[in-house]
């Protein structure tokens, strides 16, 4: 016979209660795709860049919970927002495999009807960066036309980024983290710095002796392995579809970036290892 849930106790009228797309406001979310051309490649790029800001805003969310529980020195609870944001990252790299799927010659299909918009205009991700500590102060120009976003962006650059909340705490369990680090500008973007390297090197000499921040180190290394990742699919991705022609945006394209991966987070992470 035909299974009927209500049977089981499934609640099947919700004429008086909140369903599932209730909740999660399906409907909005689901007529949110409106393709400007009639290539069927274009719905494809829509949804994989809307589902990719919805992630960034989790991220952005774990990040700044990770960034609060750092400087009121809860670290255990951080660690489980920095393993989240590695996992979020993960699910951005599987969604550069589904956009890959479309060829150069379907793109080309729609490509004009983008006019000049860009993920480099992306201001969720531009306050990941931030966040995180690559504060390129040029990157707050694509956003001028919109007084709210630059007022986010900015109070961004008025924190302490997540890296410096990091080394905040070193300082408050005794390890010599320099004054100047702890009072630097934090509208600049992190610069490689000789003593924090020592610092770190401390550290993971002696990591039963400082395991809080030797779990923290590790947190923030995977974070970035899944960061360079999306950044390289990136690329690949790119690359395959336009080659070498300028981003619809206006930037160098394959050029700007590959750039970008040179760029590090946690420098003194990396290179630590060669100091063991």
């Amino acid at each position: 016979m035909t299974y009927d849930p209500s049977k089981d106790g499934a609640q099947m009228d919700f004429r008086q209660r909140m369903s599932y797309g209730d909740y999660l406001q399906i409907d909005q979310i689901l007529s949110a795709q409106h393709p400007l051309s009639v290539a069927h490649d274009e719905m494809l790029f829509i949804i994989q860049h809307q589902t990719s800001e919805l992630w960034m805003k989790l991220a952005l969310y774990e990040v700044n919970g990770a960034r609060q529980m750092i400087a009121q020195d809860r670290t255990s609870e951080a660690l489980k927002m920095l393993s989240r944001v590695a996992r979020i990252f993960e699910q951005l790299n599987s969604a550069w495999d589904v956009l890959r799927t479309m060829t150069p010659s379907e793109y080309t299909q729609f490509r004009d009807d983008l006019g000049q918009s860009s993920g480099f205009q992306s201001w969720q991700y531009r306050l990941i960066e931030y966040a995180v500590g690559n504060r390129n102060l040029a990157m707050l120009k694509p956003h001028e036309h919109r007084p709210d976003l630059l007022e986010l962006l900015e109070a961004e650059l008025a924190r302490p980024s997540l890296y410096d909340e990091v080394l905040r705490r070193l300082s408050r369990i005794g390890l010599k983290v320099p004054e100047a680090v702890l009072q630097r500008d934090l509208r600049q973007a992190w610069q490689f710095d000789e003593d924090v390297l020592k610092v770190w090197a401390e550290v993971y000499r002696d990591p039963s002796k400082y395991w809080e921040a030797y779990e923290v180190a590790e947190k923030l290394v995977d974070f970035e392995d899944y960061f360079r990742r999306w950044r390289f699919n990136h690329v690949t991705t790119v690359e395959r579809v336009i080659g070498f022609k300028r981003g619809t945006g206006g930037t160098a394209g394959i050029t700007y970036l590959r750039r970008m991966l040179e760029v590090e987070l946690f420098p003194e992470l990396w290179r630590v290892r060669t100091e063991l």
